[in-house]
């Protein structure tokens, strides 16, 4: 473990945040460039309702963070402090943040907590929990929100007619066909390699990696079997109220998450003109909204770089513009949206990584 956890630190360090940023603000840059619009920004004024919303969209990342929090010590059955929560979350996030969405943190959490106290089976049991339960989230919540606001207002792009149906060419609806089918099949994989036959899994993922093409990665797709039939001990122990309260802290989490947007927009609003305004979302919208940014996580199941970096920026100034009042301030939304959701995790990890590093491996590292 502890070669491996040398190997993990390095791909982790605080050095990699550059390229997310620097691409981030490129595609910034060109946005602005293309779409800047001086008149647009004058007619922005202060309110109270305007600090209100963007007040309450840090209170929605605060129950996302806190939500996970509460899930990580349920998981680990209380083992772990608020402290050491707090530092995994960070640490899970900062990862993510610093690698493409089809990898993410999990690939180093299991060293997190590992690191943290936790016997490495327990640790494997915890993370693969926590994907188990994080892609449950979408596979069920995913249909129930198509089918509440319709598949073609929520793939259709400034679309009103409520009845016309979505082709094959429309590039949001097969990005989210492929990524909710790579997720649906990610789950039942898990589940039925966790809950029900752990070896038939590692036997499949090892006859898989010997294949000539795959096989330099024999010995982790060994490790990676091994893991799994530490985890399945692990989790088949836990009853229904235990795997009820990890879903419901997964749930609150997620969807505090989704509304900071929500929250983001009602602050623009709220700091036009009423002529430019016009009127406050309504429900239907507000969910429409809401719909719209699982479209855009699905996404980034299949976007190469880190944290989406750069092409998350140009999807939502493409499929979030309709929302916003002034065609000006769309590249503005965009940001604010991701200084919110995305940008607080590299500077916070860059922050409590080293002093983690410190902590749990001593000076020398």
């Amino acid at each position: 473990m502890a070669d491996s956890s040398d190997k993990i630190l390095k791909k982790i360090r605080p050095t990699r945040i550059i390229f997310p940023i620097l691409l981030g603000l490129m595609v910034v840059g060109y946005l602005l460039y293309k779409e800047f619009d001086p008149k647009a920004f004058s007619l922005i004024t202060f309110s109270w309702y305007m600090l209100l919303f963007i007040f309450m969209s840090l209170i929605m990342m605060f129950i996302r963070d806190f939500g996970y929090m509460i899930r990580l010590r349920i998981l680990t059955e209380k083992k772990l402090n608020w402290r050491k929560s707090f530092n995994i979350i960070m640490l899970w996030e900062f990862t993510s943040a610093i690698t493409p969405g089809a990898i993410g943190g999990t690939s180093v959490a299991v060293v997190f907590i590992h690191k943290e106290g936790l016997s490495v089976g327990k640790s494997t049991a915890v993370v693969m929990a926590t994907s188990l339960l994080d892609e449950l989230y979408f596979i069920i919540l995913f249909p129930i929100i198509v089918l509440a606001v319709g598949s073609s207002d929520l793939f259709t792009i400034g679309s009103t007619d409520t009845v016309a149906s979505i082709d094959l060419t429309n590039k949001y609806f097969l990005f989210a066909v492929v990524a909710y089918s790579i997720k649906f099949l990610w789950v039942l994989f898990m589940s039925y390699g966790l809950f029900i036959n752990p070896g038939a899994i590692k036997k499949i993922i090892v006859q898989i990696f010997k294949l000539r093409f795959f096989k330099k990665w024999k010995t982790k797709a060994e490790n990676t079997g091994n893991d799994l039939i530490l985890a399945s001990n692990e989790l088949k122990k836990r009853s229904f109220t235990f795997w009820a309260k990890a879903f419901l802290s997964t749930f609150f989490s997620w969807t505090a998450r989704y509304w900071v947007l929500n929250f983001l927009l009602l602050a623009l609003i709220f700091g036009l003109p009423n002529s430019i305004a016009q009127t406050i979302p309504s429900f239907g919208e507000n969910l429409l909204i809401f719909a719209r940014q699982l479209v855009m996580w699905l996404l980034m199941v299949i976007i190469p770089t880190p944290g989406g970096s750069g092409i998350v920026e140009l999807v939502f100034s493409d499929y979030m513009a309709e929302f916003i009042p002034a065609l000006g301030l769309v590249t503005l939304m965009a940001i604010l949206w991701r200084l919110v959701t995305y940008y607080p995790y590299l500077f916070i990890g860059v922050l409590v990584l080293p002093k983690w590093i410190k902590r749990v491996f001593g000076k020398s590292k």
